[in-house]
């Protein structure tokens, strides 16, 4: 099929189920997204996120796709949807295109409904991160069954219902995506990157969360800085952080955040809930601080020289105090490799084939981690900020750009069209 007939037809099809000239009314897709939005399915809440799931379920297996639901109470979420459609040519091309199914949301907060703000514009929790995206999935591929091009590629569909808070372990929660990226030759993330129909993923700072925990002698404030007492957990843990921002923030693309500080004489800190409680008067030296944030960084190499530098600043501890610096397991960096760049390539000319804009490299800097970072190393080439565009993801300011959608739909479509021809 020539570039013509395809882009012709494909425009027909987005047609008859995206309104391309008004959006007084909600079009088909649009009506699917504000399904999705209206069940709330923050991700510990199980029964939302299954609900959610299961309406994505139905619309791949009435495409032809081979519909599991991947259960997730081994690590403490409610699973994924994986959905499968194996091509009949043995040398098709892999892909796996990646979603997600959760939201950032509470079960009772009150910001749980779809509203058209205007002719262009909706609002929602989760309405571009990402249920959009997974609706510009399922619409890429319904065109492309439409016009009988799916025998030309094989692809797993992989909607995540634990991308916003991972169930842990992480290899029990993310082994599914580690498998499918083994699988696949190529991976396709939807999430709504930088939230600039101009740019596209095409490397991810991983993340790595940390806690510090600091203990020292409880004295009468009158006793602070003498050599029996010594310096208190509060001196101590802003020598240590401070000691941070000077020696690793001036890093290309590396930050560390410090997002929950809690000290007193008493000081506890739930990091399954994210809270914390303290107890402490100013008249008496602190005793224990605990401290949670997060490591961002774009390679494997950044990760670990930036720990190293950390631990060495953590162990030079003041008079009095002992301090300890706690990793956990986090999201790999997705690099900017040869093969993510030639991907970018191959969908910034369907961007521009079909009429719209090129499309080059968004700054890492201007997005968090995802999913796709865990399949990023298994493949040849990877490439993630494909949904739907908004602004105010994790806000209950959240919207979504609707003009966006039949844009990010038509050239998914086309990109995969282009992958199965390789």
């Amino acid at each position: 099929m020539s570039l013509l007939k395809f882009s012709q037809a494909l425009i027909f099809i987005l047609a008859s189920t995206l309104s391309l000239t008004s959006h007084a009314a909600l079009d088909k897709n649009e009506r699917e997204i504000e399904q999705a939005v209206n069940i709330n399915s923050g991700s510990l809440d199980i029964d939302g996120v299954k609900k959610v799931g299961a309406i994505a379920s139905e619309q791949l297996k009435a495409i032809g796709f081979k519909v599991e639901w991947l259960d997730g109470s081994a690590f403490n979420r409610a699973g994924h949807v994986l959905a499968t459609h194996e091509s009949k040519k043995p040398d098709a091309i892999k892909i796996l295109m990646i979603g997600h199914l959760d939201t950032v949301f509470a079960k009772h907060d009150n910001f749980t409904t779809y509203k058209q703000i205007d002719e262009y514009t909706a609002s929602g929790p989760g309405v571009a991160d990402m249920k959009g995206g997974n609706t510009i999935i399922i619409t890429a591929l319904k065109s492309l069954q439409a016009l009988n091009l799916l025998e030309n590629v094989s692809i797993k569909v992989l909607l995540t219902g634990d991308e916003e808070s991972s169930g842990r372990p992480l290899s029990l929660s993310k082994q599914v995506i580690v498998d499918g990226a083994i699988w696949a030759d190529v991976a396709l993330g939807f999430e709504n990157g930088d939230n600039n129909i101009k740019t596209a993923m095409a490397a991810r700072r991983g993340y790595t969360g940390w806690t510090l925990n600091v203990t020292a002698n409880a004295a009468h404030s009158s006793q602070i800085f003498s050599e029996s007492v010594g310096y208190g957990a509060i001196y101590e843990v802003s020598r240590i952080l401070n000691d941070f921002r000077e020696q690793l923030a001036t890093q290309p693309n590396l930050t560390f955040n410090p997002g929950l500080i809690v000290g007193g004489t008493n000081a506890d800190y739930d990091s399954a809930n994210s809270s914390a409680t303290a107890f402490g008067k100013s008249n008496v030296i602190a005793q224990t601080v605990h401290v949670a944030g997060d490591l961002r960084a774009l390679s494997p190499k950044q990760v670990e020289g930036a720990k190293k530098v950390m631990q060495q600043i953590v162990a030079k501890s003041l008079n009095g105090s002992q301090a300890e610096l706690i990793f956990e397991d986090g999201y790999p960096p997705m690099g900017l490799t040869e093969g993510n760049k030639k991907l970018l390539a191959l969908y910034s000319q369907a961007s521009q084939d079909l009429g719209y804009n090129k499309v080059v490299a968004a700054n890492p800097r201007n997005a968090g981690a995802a999913d796709i970072s865990f399949a990023a190393n298994h493949v040849d080439m990877a490439l993630d900020g494909l949904g739907l565009m908004g602004s105010g993801a994790h806000t209950k300011n959240e919207t979504a750009d609707l003009t966006s959608l039949n844009k990010n739909t038509a050239k998914t479509a086309l990109l995969i069209y282009r992958l199965g021809k390789m």
